[in-house]
């Protein structure tokens, strides 16, 4: 349920009784993705508060939201130890066999001397879920218990740097691929990891989306405020003001630069900047050759050695009739990656130009939103290379190795998510703004006097 922060009766082109004084100012919040300065309503639990000019969601409510997270992630954690502890997969072939456990995924890239390869899938499968459910477990039992553990804001400021690189539903999506080539040459089992380790993707999933950052920062922190005399519905770089990315809250732009509530870097509107984002892009470019014009997996079977680049895996699949998985490696592959910088460049372009683009600013946001959600899942191949290389080595009847092409993908992929995370959307709405871009809303009043409100 959305709970609108203007509706249309509040619109108005004038600045009258705009002024942020008579609100309550622990309800002030900056959005992130186009810079307006906006005070949050009153909201039940269930409901959501989007921004009436980009429709970002700035807070989501939840019902007993330290309890269910810490619930959703010790389940999660459980799952995780599970997934550890028992086979993964198997297969056999003539009599031939054998079986991995999760962790082999890793440690058979070692073995080919592939070790950033390795390290990166580590990090995105075990290693950082694990860290985000260990501070979310942490940061929770402090909260119910009505104190704050040791260190827990500096914990809370880890969460919103590694929600964006965790992939276990990605890996999940890999290992189905896997198995599904696998079957056409050798017969398949699957071990209690496997259905554990689904399990944890899914609960992972859960948990990051049942967390509300603006909730738990109140929590650990309730006293901080925005400074006084801003006015809501206008740009806050305007004002001198900007929002902390990590938890909301509303700072003056100071020379030091950080955050008065998390000590986190603010990063201040200055105005359009792309060359950090035009620079990585270009550096994406350059992998994306060697990414497939070398092979990225080379199999042997009955002495004889075949290497395959991503294209020629994706017409292997279409040559066996599974198109669907086809079509999956080659949207993930081919077509993500390549929209992705594409339609990078094009907001780069756009947001440089000083005239009127045909295309207006909400369509742009939310190219931007979908190029940042799905850079992640071109992974897959990834993760299929790692996946098969571990499960099939039988010497000269049957063995896969990884291919020059897993190193540079890997590198397109995470070259790619930088620098989405590094374009500023809020150029998307500064550029050329106008005065009827600007947004005015009657304040919500509520006293600062009380120690804790219900946001």
């Amino acid at each position: 349920m959305t709970s609108p922060l203007l509706t249309d009766d509040m619109l108005a082109c004038s600045t009258e009784s705009a002024d942020s004084s008579s609100v309550s100012r622990r309800r002030l919040r900056v959005c992130h993705e186009c810079d307006l300065l906006l005070a949050l309503p009153v909201l039940k639990t269930g409901e959501k508060a989007d921004c009436p000019r980009c429709h970002h969601t700035l807070v989501r409510r939840q019902a007993n939201a330290a309890e269910r997270s810490l619930a959703l992630a010790i389940a999660t954690l459980i799952l995780l130890g599970l997934s550890l502890s028992f086979p993964f997969l198997g297969f056999s072939l003539q009599g031939l066999g054998n079986g991995i456990a999760l962790t082999e995924t890793v440690s058979s890239l070692v073995v080919f001397e592939q070790y950033l390869v390795a390290l990166i899938i580590l990090l995105t499968v075990l290693v950082l879920p694990l860290l985000y459910l260990s501070a979310l477990c942490w940061l929770c039992v402090g909260i119910i218990r009505g104190q704050p553990l040791a260190q827990s804001p500096l914990i809370a400021r880890t969460l919103n740097h590694v929600t964006p690189w965790m992939m276990a539903d990605v890996f999940v999506i890999g290992t189905l691929v896997s198995m599904i080539k696998i079957i056409g040459m050798a017969e398949v089992e699957l071990g209690l990891s496997f259905w554990t380790l689904c399990g944890y993707a899914l609960m992972l999933l859960f948990t990051s989306q049942s967390v509300d950052r603006d909730w738990l920062w109140q929590a650990l922190d309730s006293k901080s405020m925005a400074p006084a005399g801003g006015q809501l519905g206008q740009a806050a770089a305007a004002q001198g003001l900007t929002g902390c990315n990590t938890c909301g809250l509303v700072n003056p732009i100071t020379k030091a630069g950080r955050c008065e509530r998390c000590d986190e870097p603010l990063h201040p509107y200055h105005g359009v900047n792309t060359q950090t984002t035009l620079a990585l892009l270009g550096a994406a470019m350059l992998m994306f050759l060697p990414a497939n014009l070398y092979p990225i997996m080379i199999t042997t079977s009955l002495g004889s050695t075949e290497p395959a680049t991503i294209l020629q895996g994706v017409l292997m699949f279409f040559q066996h009739g599974d198109w669907p998985i086809a079509l999956v490696i080659l949207i993930a592959s081919i077509f993500v990656p390549v929209g992705k910088m594409l339609a990078l460049l094009w907001l780069c372009f756009v947001v440089q130009r000083q005239q009127q683009q045909p295309m207006g600013r909400l369509t742009r946001i939310r190219l931007y939103r979908m190029t940042e959600f799905i850079g992640r899942w071109s992974m897959v191949d990834v993760f299929v290379v790692a996946i098969m290389v571990a499960l099939i080595h039988s010497g000269d009847l049957i063995s896969i190795a990884p291919g020059p092409a897993a190193l540079a993908f890997t590198t397109v992929v995470i070259l790619t998510m930088l620098a989405a995370m590094m374009f500023d959307p809020r150029s998307i709405w500064q550029a050329n703004a106008s005065h009827s871009d600007s947004l005015v809303t009657t304040p919500i009043t509520s006293p600062d006097s009380s120690p804790k409100e219900h946001l």
